[in-house]
């Protein structure tokens, strides 16, 4: 997520009442988590493990909670007690969460020839682009950006929170939301089905590449790229921080786990599982999802097995 304008150390210090380090001039340009951060960025950590990660990695603002690292030059240590807590203060200054009062918020942008059917939700500074279709029931919410010649069918929601919980099993609640702050963009001539959902991502975007066709109850998690002109079937579900290619055919029921690639022109089969990254231009199926005509030949081997036992016990 990008501030309105950058804001400076000293600023957000107050703000979560941290312990500044390092350099004390520079300004903040937005919040993001580490997968996401791009420069001028402020990140979080809270564990040893990932603290090299983050101060070497493009941000240039760290909430930690040791003052016992060497700073990158340039860079700016700010220290809290929580760093997660935080964030969540952070992002609650930004991005409160606002309870909406009419169905259509007055700040909506919708383009010339575009088609809003009843009973539509729409909240919060989104753009829908031109000759789009949004169908009753529909729920497109905070910040979301729909673009030209978009078809969206009926009970489909568009930007709904990130299912991601910050874990402590040394506190009461184990599992806390880490607040999404980003936001879903759907390109042009994008057709989702009914029932689909769409998280937005946590600090940056969840996004659905041009020509894409979802069927109907696919879901895709947040932070999750999808690539142009992709098809996915029925009940497909891709976990977050994903990446799938241009040209991708994903089959009913594929479901597909988090901060992986799918490669260009891929095509796994339906009911598969996939829980490694794949390359592009080939077919795969089942559980792991390997290539598809070897995993073919596999099951006719093990149809096989209880013939070829036969034939041992019998020698």
């Amino acid at each position: 997520m990008k501030f309105p304008a950058p804001v400076s150390v000293q600023w957000i210090a107050e703000l979560i009442a941290a312990e500044v380090a390092g350099n004390l001039t520079s300004a903040a340009s937005g919040i993001n988590e580490i997968h996401k951060v791009e420069t001028g960025d402020l990140v979080f950590v809270d564990h040893p493990k990932y603290y090299n990660a983050c101060l070497n990695s493009e941000a240039g603002f760290i909430i930690i909670n040791t003052k016992e690292v060497i700073i990158p030059e340039g860079k700016t240590i700010l220290v809290v007690k929580d760093p997660f807590e935080a964030y969540l203060k952070i992002i609650n200054h930004f991005r409160p969460f606002i309870a909406a009062t009419k169905p259509i918020s007055e700040d909506v942008s919708v383009g010339e020839g575009s088609v809003i059917m009843p009973n539509v939700f729409i909240g919060r500074q989104v753009t829908i682009g031109k000759n789009c279709v949004i169908y009753p029931n529909v729920s497109l919410l905070d910040y979301t950006v729909i673009g030209d010649e978009v078809i969206i069918q009926s009970g489909s929601v568009i930007g709904s929170d990130a299912f991601y919980y910050n874990t402590k099993k040394r506190r009461e609640l184990w599992y806390k939301r880490m607040q999404s702050c980003g936001n879903v963009v759907i390109e042009n001539n994008v057709e989702i089905g009914a029932g689909c959902t769409i998280d937005r991502g946590v600090t940056a975007e969840t996004r659905i590449g041009k020509g894409t066709k979802l069927d109907n109850m696919v879901h895709i998690g947040h932070d999750t790229t999808v690539g142009k002109n992709c098809l996915f079937a029925a009940q497909v579900g891709i976990a977050g921080g994903t990446i799938i290619e241009d040209g991708v055919t994903l089959w009913g029921q594929v479901g597909v786990n988090k901060t992986l690639t799918i490669g260009a022109n891929a095509v796994v089969l339906a009911q598969s599982g996939v829980p490694s990254s794949l390359k592009g231009g080939k077919t795969y199926f089942g559980y792991p999802a390997e290539d598809a005509s070897i995993k073919r030949r596999e099951l006719v081997w093990i149809k096989r097995i209880p013939e070829l036992w036969k034939k041992v016990m019998e020698q």
